[in-house]
């Protein structure tokens, strides 16, 4: 099955940078591009896609305002945002918007395909670096609603009943904001073996993507972030 993508940037070397790499991707096809927010209900009406990318800064109408037009008029849109604001306000104005993706622009081909795949399928996909601001945000929302706690006193204990040594050690690694190619890096195994943890935390974790992973393990005190 095709994946359609509606491409929104006022940057139009950037939309050819983005279109050539999707290209790449026998299952994506980019229906239509547009340079202004305004223009993405529009362009979705008329070529119902599967998946609209989105940027966050645009003249008239930003991606924050596109996008919750976009939710408002079809619910069931999926919407990536592109940003380089790794900001968790940014972050969070864009998630309530609607949006199921955020995406920096210093992001590679891969992290991009990927995102557009676990969206399209249903699921959400955050930058990694996005992934830690937003953790570390609700790390002090969390001490802040809560004084009776410190930093020292949290009982950070590793779900050992649930997930394998190893499985925290990656659990662990994507709190702390890193790709799958980090927690590669970090633990001298193959970005293929990483791909086999990470999705065996999901299952057992039964959670949709490494988001939602990463904020329940928050929530448990399995991870710790700093």
């Amino acid at each position: 099955m095709t994946t359609k993508i509606v491409l929104i940037d006022d940057h139009k070397l950037f939309r050819e940078g983005v279109k050539r790499i999707l290209e790449f991707e026998p299952s994506f096809s980019v229906v239509a591009e547009g340079d202004d927010g305004s223009a993405a209900l529009q362009l979705v009406e008329q070529y119902q896609p599967n998946v609209v990318l989105m940027d966050i800064n645009m003249p008239n109408i930003n991606g924050v305002e596109a996008t919750s037009e976009l939710i408002e008029n079809f619910p069931d849109m999926k919407v990536i945002i592109l940003s380089i604001h790794d900001d968790e306000n940014y972050v969070t104005h864009a998630l309530k918007s609607g949006a199921q993706g955020y995406l920096l622009k210093e992001m590679d081909s891969n992290a991009l395909i990927e995102a557009i795949k676990v969206v399209g399928d249903g699921g959400s996909y955050l930058h990694p670096k996005v992934t830690h601001n937003l953790v570390k945000e609700y790390r002090r929302l969390v001490d802040e609603t809560s004084n009776k706690l410190t930093d020292k006193m949290i009982d950070y204990r590793k779900p050992l009943h649930l997930l394998t040594r190893r499985e925290c050690e990656v659990l662990q690694l994507l709190a702390d904001g890193k790709s799958n190619r980090g927690v590669a890096e970090a633990l001298y195994i193959s970005e293929k073996t990483v791909k086999n943890h990470v999705s065996n935390i999901l299952q057992k974790m039964n959670v949709n993507d490494r988001t939602q992973a990463v904020v329940l393990a928050i929530r448990n005190g399995w991870v710790e972030v700093l």
